[in-house]
């Protein structure tokens, strides 16, 4: 059963995103003339999309999921993969969800960006099902809807509560067309939508943090295992190479939270918590989810290097339990950090025994 009661969920006010927004916020405020209308478009777009976000959770809410989702598979039918993969044509949410371009099935096409949606959204289904058993986002057989090209050379992809959404980048600060060929950048959104059908973290503070959380967690083992890696052999960083050089190596290091960009304000520990209001400034990313999703990063990242191996089979067998059957709404640190334990046991006294510590080590136990 959930630890925290969700008979009512406060719909995210904006789309999540992978970009975190107080980065957007600083570079549109310090940085060269480019990257400042850079960012602010950015900033713009996803303020846009907070509207549509919200009308889609809310139809969860009131309608159910079945009924909310459009896309979803018949009860008792054998798992597949269904994906279609959309062009936007540098349209914006109005053009949504664009030119139909590849499906399932569907051979390669010209463009790499369909391509590479194509590629990214199947690792992430085929982790799903084949480690976890789960068909889909919904665990029904939902359609995943990508859309490529969308805006101008849009600086973000996100999830926006029915469907993947990427843009081109500017080259002012993501490279062109890295977004979409980031197999952990596709899985972090993706599974955005997987924890909106279970958990449905709040998106603010602690729970909006461990919203995030998840998602690099999942993102990250849907590269790990497309590439075959253990844990001594993945990178553990999300998004590297997608911002341009003089920005940084990645959006964020799950080893060393703080270091992945310049002005990276991730903390690694409970003692550098960054307490920041949940309001409408986006220097203050909804609470610090962005921000503090450090510490359960590292927590994670701890647990899977203790274990050794393929993160995926037992590090991310005891989250994906977590987040899916354990978690309510307004989770907190230490509801993940008990549930994680608890799940863990069920493995065995070593594997219990290397969450606790990770958990201690971070200082979310004490």
């Amino acid at each position: 059963m959930p630890t925290t009661s969700t008979a009512r969920r406060t719909p995210p006010r904006t789309p999540c995103s992978i970009a975190p927004p107080d980065l957007l916020a600083r570079v549109a405020r310090q940085g060269t003339p480019e990257q400042r209308d850079a960012a602010l478009a950015a900033l713009a777009a996803s303020a846009s999309m907070r509207t549509q976000r919200s009308l889609l959770s809310r139809m969860r809410l009131e309608l159910g999921a079945e009924t909310a989702n459009l896309f979803a598979g018949l009860e008792g039918a054998s798992p597949t993969r269904r994906q279609t993969v959309y062009d936007n044509e540098s349209q914006g949410r109005s053009g949504l969800p664009g030119t139909r371009k590849r499906g399932e099935d569907d051979p390669p096409v010209d463009d790499a960006s369909v391509n590479s949606a194509y590629d990214g959204t199947a690792a992430t289904y085929d982790l799903l099902q084949q480690v976890f058993g789960r068909d889909s986002l919904d665990g029904a057989g939902m359609e995943l809807i990508s859309s490529v090209h969308y805006g101008v050379d849009f600086d973000n992809a996100f999830w926006n509560g029915a469907q993947m959404v990427y843009g081109d980048g500017s080259g002012q600060l993501f490279v062109k067309g890295a977004l979409v060929q980031a197999l952990d950048v596709v899985g972090h959104e993706l599974f955005h939508g997987v924890t909106s059908f279970t958990a449905d973290l709040t998106y603010s503070k602690q729970s909006g943090a461990l919203n995030e959380h998840f998602s690099d967690v999942f993102g990250s083992l849907v590269k790990q295992r497309h590439l075959d890696q253990t844990v001594d052999e993945a990178d553990w960083l999300i998004g590297a190479g997608t911002l341009v050089p003089s920005m940084g190596k990645a959006l964020r290091s799950m080893s060393e939270p703080g270091t992945a960009y310049d002005g990276d304000r991730q903390p690694a520990d409970m003692a550098h918590y960054v307490d920041l209001p949940d309001d409408n400034d986006p220097r203050n990313d909804n609470g610090g989810v962005h921000t503090n999703s450090g510490i359960p990063n590292r927590a994670f990242y701890l647990v899977a290097t203790a274990l050794g191996g393929h993160a995926w089979e037992t590090a991310g067998a005891i989250w994906y339990r977590t987040v899916t059957e354990r978690l309510g709404s307004l989770a907190q640190f230490s509801d993940a950090a008990a549930q994680t334990m608890d799940v863990a046991s069920s493995f065995g006294d070593a594997e219990r025994a290397a969450v606790e510590k990770a958990w201690r080590e971070v200082g979310v136990l004490t």
